[in-house]
């Protein structure tokens, strides 16, 4: 149940470049028509881990700079080849399919935050940056809030909640799901 919560540093000095995950990564884009199954899982299960499950998922973007603004586009993926499965059952993968959500709230609101900003060609590496990082820090404090209220979902009364509380946060930021 625990989880291994990577994401991708940004590159500001090369504008281009965001993403570096290996060539031989299977990964999955966030979609809500599809769920996580266990086939999905396929990386064997850390023996020195008492977790259930681990989830990896990527919050990454990419983006160009012209002399006068900026693109990018967002990717919110889970990792087949660095996510595992120990014990395999419907009520630890849909807390597992929360941490994917989660990841999916947080390029929302990257996207949210990134549609916002006023290019500023003189401080753009410096506020490119500093919106992510901060992303990615609720991001990260928010899978570690989920993980700690919900016992690693032994708690199912919390468990529950959350997942409630994770659909209502996909709804709230729905307007920024089109990245």
């Amino acid at each position: 149940m625990k989880y291994l919560l990577k994401y991708f540093l940004i590159l500001l000095l090369f504008p281009s470049v965001l993403f570096s995950q290996s060539s031989n990564e299977e990964v999955l884009e966030w979609d809500p028509s599809r769920k996580l199954s266990w086939a999905d899982y396929k990386a064997r299960p850390n023996p020195d881990s008492d977790a259930a499950a681990s989830t990896t998922t990527y919050l990454g973007i990419n983006y160009n700079i012209t002399s006068r603004s900026f693109s990018y586009k967002i990717y919110s993926r889970f990792s087949k080849t660095r996510s595992w499965g120990l014990h395999k059952t419907a009520y630890i993968l849909s807390h597992e399919q929360g941490h994917f959500d989660i990841a999916e709230i947080f390029a929302r609101k990257l996207h949210k935050k990134m549609s916002e900003y006023e290019f500023n060609k003189k401080t753009y590496n410096k506020d490119l940056e500093k919106i992510y990082r901060d992303v990615t820090k609720e991001k990260e404090d928010t899978q570690n809030q989920y993980d700690k209220e919900t016992n690693h979902s032994i708690n199912k009364t919390e468990q529950l909640l959350w997942l409630k509380k994770i659909a209502a946060m996909l709804e709230e930021y729905a307007d920024w799901a089109d990245y």
